[in-house]
């Protein structure tokens, strides 16, 4: 069984590296970010016409809260084996706060109680470092979740915070390290069931498309289209990755590092230039689509 997983996992990392290059789209995205002050990569995935565009995607980038992407699939693996059941009632306690951020889980009493399942909805829906930090020990640590990864083929993803070994790599790129063609994979392969089986990886799928950080790439897609998304962001990186259901349904994830604008305002640099890329892939793959988004909500 070893073998045949070996096997698949060979398989379709070929594959994936084997497709065909949207040259078209290539040089409109080169366009939009080129002048960039910083380091971007950037890969699309058309899942119609199964093209890619592939910018910097080998290269490694701080996934900031992207990392919550592999953390899932670590609890994911906990709750298939019986270890964990998404609806048992946890205890929080003061060991677990996190003071950094606007954490609603960090806002608990020592001694309350909250589903699990709750707790992976704070993660991902409101991107909770407290509840992800949580979640990750309870994963079995950076380690397991980072075994998780080679075994799905991910040579440069991994955890990098609160795991042995891993000190140089969190001191480079922080709690985790990705690839723009890596974390897209990670989302392709949940979007086609291929993390642990179908239930788990429709349940990834489902909470995933419940976001509240939504004002960057995905306020530039109709909100009657069914996105799942992971972004993150810190100081000097910003990056988001997404799976877009309509009618030409596509993947891309946008990663940036050593950005010189460290702004927190709509108008940072990264940010715009992912808020244009999401625009440019919404109209490329929807060239009837007339949706223009409205001001954001101040």
């Amino acid at each position: 069984m070893r073998y045949l997983v070996t096997f698949f996992l060979l398989f379709f990392s070929i594959g994936v590296n084997a497709q065909k290059i949207d040259k078209k789209l290539d040089r409109q995205i080169r366009e939009l970010i080129s002048g960039f002050h910083g380091k971007m990569g950037v890969y699309v995935y058309d899942l119609k016409k199964h093209k890619e565009v592939a910018i910097n995607a080998d290269e490694i980038y701080p996934t900031a809260s992207m990392v919550k992407i592999p953390i899932l699939i670590g609890i994911m693996h906990k709750l298939q084996s019986g270890e964990l059941k998404f609806h048992q009632r946890m205890t929080y306690t003061d060991s677990l706060y996190y003071s950094e951020g606007d954490d609603i889980l960090a806002s608990f009493k020592s001694g309350e109680t909250i589903e699990l399942g709750r707790v992976i909805s704070l993660m991902l829906s409101y991107s909770d470092n407290c509840a992800s930090l949580w979640l990750q020990g309870l994963s079995g640590g950076g380690a397991v979740i980072n075994n998780y990864m080679a075994q799905l083929g991910m040579q440069s993803t991994r955890v990098n915070s609160r795991t042995p070994g891993r000190r140089g790599d969190w001191e480079k790129y922080g709690w985790g390290q990705t690839t723009p063609r890596e974390i897209a994979s990670l989302m392709k392969m949940i979007k086609e069931n291929k993390i642990i089986d179908r239930k788990y990886s429709e349940k990834m799928l489902r909470m995933l498309g419940r976001q509240y950080w939504d004002e960057e790439a995905i306020s530039q897609i109709p909100p009657d289209i069914f996105v799942t998304d992971k972004n993150g962001a810190v100081d000097a990186s910003r990056g988001e990755v997404l799976f877009v259901n309509g009618k030409h349904p596509y993947i891309f994830a946008i990663c940036s590092r050593e950005n010189e604008d460290e702004s927190w305002e709509p108008g940072n640099e990264a940010w715009v230039l992912i808020r244009k890329v999401s625009a440019l892939l919404w109209k490329y793959y929807n060239p009837g689509s007339n949706y223009q988004p409205p001001s954001r909500i101040e």
